[in-house]
């Protein structure tokens, strides 16, 4: 829709070190807005819960930030190996775009359990919070892959089609009526979102909204996935299952086992 917000001209005697002007990018724009909603609400959340200092969270959430990008990253590479890793020289082509956001969550899972080990955390209180945080971040960056064109859905000329016209945006075509898939995902992840604000009011055990948020994300990103038109994203079988709906399943099966076991030792405990 609209990849540039705006841009910032830079006086001319500073013209010499820095560019005419600064562009501000719609995507990086929200993803830093969706980072400073995570940080508010994890910085209360830690302080309150866990007596963490504001400036632990900060490296916390730096910590996340660098290991979404390097696990996104990585499992867009793997996406198709022998294009990145054959040739080294195509990583550092568009690097700003091309995440997967499974690589991420992966990375940061494992970050927050280093930070959970070295402050002596509860495990799935600390994953509780996560879920939440993943939420505000992601909803909000998942607009910012809208203006970017980022993301984008399928040909299709119904009411809730889009048509992106600028050229520096990275939808496929352009000049074409498109699912929003973007605006799909963002309104599940809300949704989600709404849906752990809910259940934490009646919560039955820790980590239960964690597992709910992986399980219904999984499911929802699944059906989304079969109406997005970038398929450079690749195949497990060809034109049927996607990397991401794969990973999907494998997280549906593994999860809901785990939500299970929890769901029936909380039952014992409370009988």
């Amino acid at each position: 829709m609209y990849p540039k917000l705006f841009s910032i001209p830079i006086p001319e005697f500073l013209q010499g070190f820095l560019p005419a002007q600064i562009d501000i990018y719609a995507y990086g724009f929200l993803i830093a807005l969706g980072a400073l909603l995570t940080y508010f609400y994890m910085s209360k959340q830690l302080k309150a819960r866990f007596n963490i200092p504001t400036e632990q969270t900060q490296n916390l959430l730096i910590a996340l930030i660098i290991g979404g990008v390097v696990g996104g990253k990585l499992f867009f590479y793997f996406e198709d190996p022998s294009h990145y890793f054959g040739e080294p020289k195509n990583m550092l082509k568009n690097f700003g775009g091309g995440f997967v956001f499974y690589g991420s969550l992966i990375f940061d899972i494992l970050i927050v359990l280093w930070f959970i080990r070295k402050h002596k955390i509860p495990v799935m209180q600390m994953l509780d919070i996560i879920a939440i945080a993943t939420c505000l971040v992601h909803g909000v960056g998942r607009i910012g892959c809208f203006m970017a064109g980022c993301c984008h859905g399928l040909p299709h000329d119904g009411i809730f089609s889009v048509v992106f016209t600028d050229p520096v945006c990275l939808a496929k075509p352009l000049n074409t009526p498109l699912h929003p898939t973007q605006l799909y995902s963002a309104g599940m992840i809300f949704g989600i979102l709404l849906i752990l604000l809910l259940v934490k009011r009646i919560q039955k055990f820790e980590g239960q909204l964690f597992l709910v948020y992986i399980v219904l994300y999984a499911i929802g990103r699944s059906f989304i996935e079969t109406l997005r038109g970038d398929y450079k994203r690749g195949y497990i079988i060809e034109g049927i299952l996607t990397h991401s709906q794969f990973i999907s399943i494998l997280m549906i099966l593994v999860v809901g086992l785990g939500y299970f076991w929890f769901w029936r030792k909380n039952k014992n405990l409370e009988s």
